[in-house]
Protein backbone atom coordinates (compact mmCIF):
# COMPACT_ATOMS: atom_id res chain seq x y z
CA UNK A 1 0.00 0.00 0.00
CA UNK A 2 1.33 3.44 -0.97
CA UNK A 3 2.46 5.58 1.94
CA UNK A 4 0.30 8.62 2.50
CA UNK A 5 1.71 12.05 1.78
CA UNK A 6 2.17 14.22 4.88
CA UNK A 7 1.57 17.98 4.71
CA UNK A 8 1.79 20.60 7.47
CA UNK A 9 -0.64 23.46 8.10
CA UNK A 10 -1.35 25.96 10.81
CA UNK A 11 -5.08 25.28 10.60
CA UNK A 12 -7.12 22.47 9.09
CA UNK A 13 -10.87 23.11 8.81
CA UNK A 14 -13.13 20.09 8.36
CA UNK A 15 -16.24 21.20 6.50
CA UNK A 16 -16.89 23.88 3.89
CA UNK A 17 -20.20 25.41 4.90
CA UNK A 18 -20.77 28.98 6.02
CA UNK A 19 -19.12 28.38 9.41
CA UNK A 20 -16.07 26.63 8.01
CA UNK A 21 -15.48 29.20 5.29
CA UNK A 22 -15.86 32.10 7.72
CA UNK A 23 -13.29 30.49 10.00
CA UNK A 24 -11.07 30.14 6.94
CA UNK A 25 -11.47 33.81 6.08
CA UNK A 26 -10.37 34.84 9.56
CA UNK A 27 -7.45 32.40 9.62
CA UNK A 28 -6.31 33.33 6.14
CA UNK A 29 -6.48 37.02 6.93
CA UNK A 30 -4.31 36.32 9.98
CA UNK A 31 -1.75 34.88 7.52
CA UNK A 32 -2.09 31.36 8.84
CA UNK A 33 -1.46 28.50 6.43
CA UNK A 34 -5.01 27.16 6.21
CA UNK A 35 -6.56 24.11 4.56
CA UNK A 36 -10.31 23.58 4.25
CA UNK A 37 -11.52 20.03 3.53
CA UNK A 38 -15.03 19.47 2.17
CA UNK A 39 -16.25 16.03 1.14
CA UNK A 40 -18.99 17.03 -1.30
CA UNK A 41 -20.16 20.56 -2.12
CA UNK A 42 -18.50 23.73 -0.83
CA UNK A 43 -21.20 25.80 0.85
CA UNK A 44 -23.00 22.95 2.58
CA UNK A 45 -26.78 22.86 2.92
CA UNK A 46 -27.09 26.57 2.17
CA UNK A 47 -26.26 25.88 -1.49
CA UNK A 48 -29.58 24.05 -1.85
CA UNK A 49 -31.65 27.05 -0.77
CA UNK A 50 -33.25 28.92 -3.66
CA UNK A 51 -33.49 32.23 -1.87
CA UNK A 52 -31.90 33.62 1.29
CA UNK A 53 -33.58 36.86 2.36
CA UNK A 54 -32.50 37.06 6.01
CA UNK A 55 -28.71 37.29 5.68
CA UNK A 56 -27.61 40.85 6.52
CA UNK A 57 -26.13 43.02 3.81
CA UNK A 58 -28.20 41.63 0.92
CA UNK A 59 -31.48 43.61 0.92
CA UNK A 60 -32.55 42.05 -2.37
CA UNK A 61 -31.66 38.57 -1.13
CA UNK A 62 -29.42 36.03 -2.80
CA UNK A 63 -29.46 32.38 -3.75
CA UNK A 64 -27.78 30.03 -1.31
CA UNK A 65 -25.34 28.98 -4.00
CA UNK A 66 -24.58 32.57 -4.94
CA UNK A 67 -23.92 33.57 -1.35
CA UNK A 68 -21.67 30.58 -0.70
CA UNK A 69 -19.70 31.29 -3.89
CA UNK A 70 -18.96 34.74 -2.48
CA UNK A 71 -17.79 33.16 0.79
CA UNK A 72 -15.46 30.82 -1.09
CA UNK A 73 -14.06 33.59 -3.28
CA UNK A 74 -13.28 35.68 -0.20
CA UNK A 75 -11.59 32.76 1.56
CA UNK A 76 -9.46 32.03 -1.51
CA UNK A 77 -8.50 35.71 -1.70
CA UNK A 78 -6.94 35.27 1.75
CA UNK A 79 -4.97 32.22 0.64
CA UNK A 80 -7.17 29.45 2.03
CA UNK A 81 -6.56 26.18 0.19
CA UNK A 82 -9.61 24.01 -0.60
CA UNK A 83 -9.50 20.25 -0.98
CA UNK A 84 -12.52 18.15 -1.98
CA UNK A 85 -12.17 14.83 -0.22
CA UNK A 86 -13.55 12.84 2.70
CA UNK A 87 -11.90 12.80 6.13
CA UNK A 88 -11.35 9.20 7.24
CA UNK A 89 -9.83 9.69 10.69
CA UNK A 90 -8.58 12.34 13.09
CA UNK A 91 -6.04 12.39 15.92
CA UNK A 92 -6.77 15.47 17.99
CA UNK A 93 -4.79 14.96 21.19
CA UNK A 94 -1.29 16.35 21.46
CA UNK A 95 0.31 19.51 20.17
CA UNK A 96 0.27 18.33 16.54
CA UNK A 97 -3.18 17.29 15.26
CA UNK A 98 -3.59 14.84 12.39
CA UNK A 99 -6.41 14.79 9.83
CA UNK A 100 -6.32 11.76 7.57
CA UNK A 101 -7.91 11.40 4.13
CA UNK A 102 -7.63 8.63 1.55
CA UNK A 103 -4.30 9.90 0.18
CA UNK A 104 -2.97 12.37 2.75
CA UNK A 105 -2.22 13.00 6.39
CA UNK A 106 -2.53 16.69 7.20
CA UNK A 107 -0.71 17.79 10.34
CA UNK A 108 -1.94 20.98 11.98
CA UNK A 109 -1.42 23.16 15.01
CA UNK A 110 -5.18 23.64 15.28
CA UNK A 111 -8.28 21.93 13.89
CA UNK A 112 -11.70 23.52 13.39
CA UNK A 113 -14.61 21.08 13.08
CA UNK A 114 -17.28 22.56 10.81
CA UNK A 115 -18.70 19.36 9.34
CA UNK A 116 -22.31 20.49 9.71
CA UNK A 117 -25.12 18.03 9.47
CA UNK A 118 -27.91 16.76 7.32
CA UNK A 119 -31.68 16.82 7.73
CA UNK A 120 -33.31 13.55 8.66
CA UNK A 121 -35.41 12.40 5.72
CA UNK A 122 -38.51 10.21 5.49
CA UNK A 123 -37.03 7.53 3.24
CA UNK A 124 -40.22 7.53 1.14
CA UNK A 125 -40.29 6.62 -2.54
CA UNK A 126 -38.85 9.23 -4.97
CA UNK A 127 -37.67 11.45 -2.12
CA UNK A 128 -34.12 11.86 -3.47
CA UNK A 129 -35.55 13.23 -6.73
CA UNK A 130 -37.05 16.31 -5.09
CA UNK A 131 -34.64 17.17 -2.31
CA UNK A 132 -33.82 20.82 -1.68
CA UNK A 133 -34.45 22.94 -4.79
CA UNK A 134 -36.88 20.50 -6.43
CA UNK A 135 -39.73 20.86 -3.97
CA UNK A 136 -38.58 19.36 -0.66
CA UNK A 137 -37.18 21.88 1.80
CA UNK A 138 -35.86 21.76 5.34
CA UNK A 139 -35.85 25.47 6.21
CA UNK A 140 -39.02 27.51 6.53
CA UNK A 141 -37.06 30.63 7.47
CA UNK A 142 -35.15 30.34 4.21
CA UNK A 143 -37.98 29.43 1.83
CA UNK A 144 -41.17 30.84 3.36
CA UNK A 145 -41.29 34.00 1.22
CA UNK A 146 -40.87 31.94 -1.96
CA UNK A 147 -44.07 30.09 -1.04
CA UNK A 148 -46.31 33.13 -0.72
CA UNK A 149 -49.94 32.23 -1.59
CA UNK A 150 -48.97 28.60 -2.24
CA UNK A 151 -50.00 25.30 -0.69
CA UNK A 152 -47.30 23.66 1.38
CA UNK A 153 -47.04 20.53 3.47
CA UNK A 154 -45.19 20.08 6.75
CA UNK A 155 -44.01 16.65 7.87
CA UNK A 156 -43.68 16.27 11.63
CA UNK A 157 -45.33 17.47 14.84
CA UNK A 158 -42.42 18.38 17.13
CA UNK A 159 -41.69 21.90 18.32
CA UNK A 160 -39.68 22.76 15.20
CA UNK A 161 -42.31 21.38 12.81
CA UNK A 162 -45.27 23.16 14.39
CA UNK A 163 -43.47 26.45 14.98
CA UNK A 164 -42.13 26.46 11.43
CA UNK A 165 -45.59 25.54 10.17
CA UNK A 166 -47.09 28.56 11.92
CA UNK A 167 -44.35 30.74 10.44
CA UNK A 168 -45.14 29.38 6.97
CA UNK A 169 -48.83 30.20 7.48
CA UNK A 170 -47.89 33.90 7.39
CA UNK A 171 -46.94 33.45 3.73
CA UNK A 172 -48.65 30.36 2.31
CA UNK A 173 -52.37 30.23 1.63
CA UNK A 174 -52.57 26.75 3.18
CA UNK A 175 -50.28 24.65 5.40
CA UNK A 176 -51.11 20.94 5.54
CA UNK A 177 -49.45 19.06 8.40
CA UNK A 178 -48.90 15.29 8.33
CA UNK A 179 -48.90 13.94 11.89
CA UNK A 180 -48.02 10.35 12.76
CA UNK A 181 -50.20 10.37 15.92
CA UNK A 182 -53.93 10.17 16.62
CA UNK A 183 -56.04 13.28 16.23
CA UNK A 184 -55.08 16.06 18.62
CA UNK A 185 -51.83 14.45 19.73
CA UNK A 186 -48.51 16.09 18.81
CA UNK A 187 -44.89 15.98 19.96
CA UNK A 188 -44.65 19.75 20.46
CA UNK A 189 -45.43 21.76 23.58
CA UNK A 190 -49.10 22.35 24.43
CA UNK A 191 -49.05 26.11 23.73
CA UNK A 192 -47.76 25.58 20.19
CA UNK A 193 -50.21 22.74 19.64
CA UNK A 194 -53.21 24.87 20.67
CA UNK A 195 -52.06 27.81 18.56
CA UNK A 196 -51.59 25.58 15.53
CA UNK A 197 -54.99 23.93 15.92
CA UNK A 198 -56.59 27.38 16.12
CA UNK A 199 -54.72 28.64 13.03
CA UNK A 200 -57.26 28.89 10.15
CA UNK A 201 -54.56 28.35 7.52
CA UNK A 202 -53.35 25.06 9.02
CA UNK A 203 -54.93 21.67 8.30
CA UNK A 204 -53.92 18.35 9.87
CA UNK A 205 -53.87 14.85 8.43
CA UNK A 206 -53.67 12.48 11.40
CA UNK A 207 -52.17 8.98 11.63
CA UNK A 208 -50.15 9.44 8.46
CA UNK A 209 -46.64 9.09 7.09
CA UNK A 210 -45.26 9.86 3.65
CA UNK A 211 -45.63 6.97 1.22
CA UNK A 212 -44.19 8.63 -1.91
CA UNK A 213 -43.46 11.91 -3.69
CA UNK A 214 -44.64 12.63 -7.24
CA UNK A 215 -44.13 15.24 -9.96
CA UNK A 216 -42.27 15.91 -13.18
CA UNK A 217 -39.31 18.25 -12.79
CA UNK A 218 -40.68 19.70 -9.56
CA UNK A 219 -42.65 18.17 -6.71
CA UNK A 220 -46.39 18.28 -7.38
CA UNK A 221 -47.93 15.74 -5.03
CA UNK A 222 -47.26 14.02 -1.72
CA UNK A 223 -48.94 10.65 -1.13
CA UNK A 224 -49.66 10.07 2.54
CA UNK A 225 -50.43 6.66 4.00
CA UNK A 226 -52.94 6.24 6.82
CA UNK A 227 -51.29 4.00 9.40
CA UNK A 228 -54.60 2.57 10.62
CA UNK A 229 -56.44 1.93 7.36
CA UNK A 230 -53.60 1.70 4.85
CA UNK A 231 -55.39 4.24 2.66
CA UNK A 232 -53.19 6.32 0.32
CA UNK A 233 -54.11 10.00 0.45
CA UNK A 234 -52.78 12.08 -2.48
CA UNK A 235 -52.33 15.77 -1.71
CA UNK A 236 -51.28 18.39 -4.28
CA UNK A 237 -48.66 20.78 -2.90
CA UNK A 238 -46.12 23.29 -4.14
CA UNK A 239 -43.50 22.51 -1.48
CA UNK A 240 -43.03 19.94 1.25
CA UNK A 241 -41.12 20.92 4.40
CA UNK A 242 -39.65 18.06 6.42
CA UNK A 243 -39.02 18.65 10.13
CA UNK A 244 -38.35 15.22 11.55
CA UNK A 245 -34.93 15.84 12.97
CA UNK A 246 -31.38 16.65 12.04
CA UNK A 247 -28.33 14.38 11.92
CA UNK A 248 -24.92 15.94 12.70
CA UNK A 249 -21.93 14.74 10.70
CA UNK A 250 -19.90 13.64 13.70
CA UNK A 251 -19.40 9.93 13.15
CA UNK A 252 -15.59 10.22 12.99
CA UNK A 253 -15.52 12.30 16.18
CA UNK A 254 -17.21 9.71 18.38
CA UNK A 255 -15.03 8.97 21.43
CA UNK A 256 -12.72 11.82 20.37
CA UNK A 257 -14.82 14.88 21.18
CA UNK A 258 -17.53 15.55 23.74
CA UNK A 259 -20.85 14.98 21.98
CA UNK A 260 -24.42 15.54 23.12
CA UNK A 261 -26.95 12.69 23.19
CA UNK A 262 -28.01 13.75 19.70
CA UNK A 263 -24.40 13.66 18.47
CA UNK A 264 -23.65 17.39 18.30
CA UNK A 265 -20.24 18.72 19.36
CA UNK A 266 -20.36 20.43 22.75
CA UNK A 267 -18.43 23.71 22.92
CA UNK A 268 -18.24 26.79 25.09
CA UNK A 269 -18.84 30.33 23.82
CA UNK A 270 -15.27 30.43 22.49
CA UNK A 271 -16.03 27.38 20.30
CA UNK A 272 -13.55 25.35 22.37
CA UNK A 273 -14.23 21.63 22.46
CA UNK A 274 -12.26 20.84 25.60
CA UNK A 275 -9.19 19.72 23.65
CA UNK A 276 -6.53 22.43 23.35
CA UNK A 277 -6.34 23.71 19.78
CA UNK A 278 -9.57 22.03 18.62
CA UNK A 279 -12.67 24.11 17.92
CA UNK A 280 -16.11 23.55 16.41
CA UNK A 281 -18.46 25.94 14.64
CA UNK A 282 -21.70 26.02 12.69
CA UNK A 283 -24.49 23.46 12.58
CA UNK A 284 -22.31 20.68 13.99
CA UNK A 285 -22.41 22.47 17.37
CA UNK A 286 -24.99 21.87 20.07
CA UNK A 287 -26.94 25.13 19.84
CA UNK A 288 -30.41 26.61 19.46
CA UNK A 289 -30.53 28.25 16.03
CA UNK A 290 -28.97 26.82 12.88
CA UNK A 291 -28.76 29.54 10.23
CA UNK A 292 -26.11 30.97 7.91
CA UNK A 293 -25.89 34.05 10.13
CA UNK A 294 -25.23 32.05 13.31
CA UNK A 295 -22.72 29.81 11.51
CA UNK A 296 -20.83 32.92 10.41
CA UNK A 297 -20.66 34.15 14.00
CA UNK A 298 -19.40 30.76 15.16
CA UNK A 299 -16.79 30.65 12.41
CA UNK A 300 -15.49 34.12 13.22
CA UNK A 301 -14.97 33.16 16.86
CA UNK A 302 -13.36 29.83 15.97
CA UNK A 303 -10.97 31.51 13.53
CA UNK A 304 -9.92 34.15 16.04
CA UNK A 305 -9.46 31.59 18.82
CA UNK A 306 -7.39 29.33 16.54
CA UNK A 307 -5.06 32.21 15.68
CA UNK A 308 -4.84 33.14 19.36
CA UNK A 309 -4.00 29.54 20.31
CA UNK A 310 -1.17 29.39 17.79
CA UNK A 311 0.33 32.74 18.77
CA UNK A 312 0.06 31.96 22.49
CA UNK A 313 1.65 28.54 21.99
CA UNK A 314 4.62 30.15 20.26
CA UNK A 315 4.82 32.83 22.97
CA UNK A 316 4.65 30.20 25.70
CA UNK A 317 7.39 28.02 24.19
CA UNK A 318 9.76 30.69 22.92
CA UNK A 319 9.44 33.44 25.50
CA UNK A 320 7.65 32.46 28.69
CA UNK A 321 9.26 29.00 28.95
CA UNK A 322 12.49 29.97 27.17
CA UNK A 323 15.50 27.79 27.95
CA UNK A 324 18.36 30.27 27.79
CA UNK A 325 18.06 31.59 31.34
CA UNK A 326 16.56 30.75 34.69
CA UNK A 327 12.92 31.78 34.48
CA UNK A 328 10.73 33.82 36.79
CA UNK A 329 7.06 34.23 35.88
CA UNK A 330 4.97 36.73 37.78
CA UNK A 331 1.19 36.29 37.59
CA UNK A 332 -0.79 39.32 38.68
CA UNK A 333 -4.09 41.13 38.24
CA UNK A 334 -4.06 44.51 36.53
CA UNK A 335 -7.12 45.56 38.54
CA UNK A 336 -5.51 44.65 41.87
CA UNK A 337 -3.38 47.58 43.11
CA UNK A 338 -1.10 45.61 45.50
CA UNK A 339 -0.12 43.01 42.89
CA UNK A 340 0.23 45.72 40.21
CA UNK A 341 2.56 47.74 42.43
CA UNK A 342 5.05 44.84 42.53
CA UNK A 343 5.81 45.13 38.79
CA UNK A 344 8.71 47.64 39.19
CA UNK A 345 10.28 45.36 41.83
CA UNK A 346 10.28 42.43 39.39
CA UNK A 347 12.12 44.50 36.79
CA UNK A 348 14.66 45.58 39.38
CA UNK A 349 15.30 41.94 40.30
CA UNK A 350 15.85 41.05 36.62
CA UNK A 351 18.43 43.83 36.31
CA UNK A 352 20.22 42.84 39.50
CA UNK A 353 20.78 39.29 38.24
CA UNK A 354 22.54 40.82 35.23
CA UNK A 355 21.32 38.58 32.42
CA UNK A 356 21.01 35.37 34.46
CA UNK A 357 17.23 35.57 34.89
CA UNK A 358 14.37 36.10 32.44
CA UNK A 359 11.27 37.70 33.97
CA UNK A 360 7.86 37.29 32.29
CA UNK A 361 4.72 38.99 33.54
CA UNK A 362 1.21 37.61 32.90
CA UNK A 363 -2.04 39.43 33.59
CA UNK A 364 -4.31 36.69 34.88
CA UNK A 365 -7.36 38.16 33.14
CA UNK A 366 -5.87 38.89 29.71
CA UNK A 367 -3.59 35.86 29.77
CA UNK A 368 -6.04 33.34 31.19
CA UNK A 369 -5.14 30.62 28.69
CA UNK A 370 -1.45 31.09 29.51
CA UNK A 371 -2.29 30.73 33.19
CA UNK A 372 -4.21 27.55 32.35
CA UNK A 373 -1.08 26.13 30.71
CA UNK A 374 0.78 26.84 33.95
CA UNK A 375 -2.05 25.43 36.09
CA UNK A 376 -2.16 28.77 37.88
CA UNK A 377 -5.51 30.10 39.08
CA UNK A 378 -4.45 32.56 41.79
CA UNK A 379 -2.67 35.91 41.85
CA UNK A 380 -0.26 37.25 42.74
CA UNK A 381 2.01 34.26 42.22
CA UNK A 382 5.61 33.65 41.31
CA UNK A 383 6.68 30.63 39.26
CA UNK A 384 10.31 29.57 38.96
CA UNK A 385 11.70 27.23 36.29
CA UNK A 386 15.08 25.99 35.13
CA UNK A 387 16.84 26.31 31.78
CA UNK A 388 15.40 22.91 30.89
CA UNK A 389 11.90 24.37 31.15
CA UNK A 390 11.09 22.47 34.34
CA UNK A 391 8.91 24.32 36.84
CA UNK A 392 10.64 23.87 40.20
CA UNK A 393 8.68 26.12 42.51
CA UNK A 394 5.47 28.11 42.70
CA UNK A 395 4.60 30.47 45.50
CA UNK A 396 2.08 33.11 46.49
CA UNK A 397 4.81 34.72 48.60
CA UNK A 398 5.99 37.54 46.37
CA UNK A 399 8.27 39.58 48.62
CA UNK A 400 11.82 40.40 47.53
CA UNK A 401 13.67 38.16 50.06
CA UNK A 402 11.69 35.09 49.07
CA UNK A 403 12.27 35.67 45.34
CA UNK A 404 16.03 36.14 45.88
CA UNK A 405 16.19 33.00 47.98
CA UNK A 406 14.43 30.96 45.30
CA UNK A 407 16.50 32.29 42.38
CA UNK A 408 19.82 31.91 44.18
CA UNK A 409 19.33 28.14 44.21
CA UNK A 410 19.69 27.97 40.43
CA UNK A 411 21.82 30.87 39.15
CA UNK A 412 25.61 30.67 38.77
CA UNK A 413 26.16 33.99 40.51
CA UNK A 414 23.76 34.48 43.46
CA UNK A 415 22.70 37.96 44.50
CA UNK A 416 22.65 38.92 48.15
CA UNK A 417 19.36 40.04 49.63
Amino acid sequence: MREKKVEQYDVVIIGGGAGGMTAGIYCGRAQLKTLLIEKSLVGGLATYTNEIMNYPGFPEGNTGLGLMELFQKQAKNFGVKFKLTDVKNVELDGEVKKVETFRNIFEAKTVIVASGGRPRTTGAENEEKYLFDKGISFCATCDAAANTDKTVMVIGSGDAAIEEGMFLSKFAKKVIVSVIHDEGKMDCNEISRDQALDNPKMEFVWNTVVDSFEGDEQLERVNLKNLKTGEIIPIDVDTCFEFIGYVPNTEIFKDKLSLSKQGYVITNEKMETGIAGVYACGDVREKELKQVATAVGDGAIAGVEAEKHISETELFKNQIMQKEKIGLIYVYSAIDAPSRELLPMLREIEEEYDGQVKVNVIDQYKGKSLCDRLACDVEPMTIFYTKEGEVVETSTQCDKPHIYEALNKYVAEPVSV
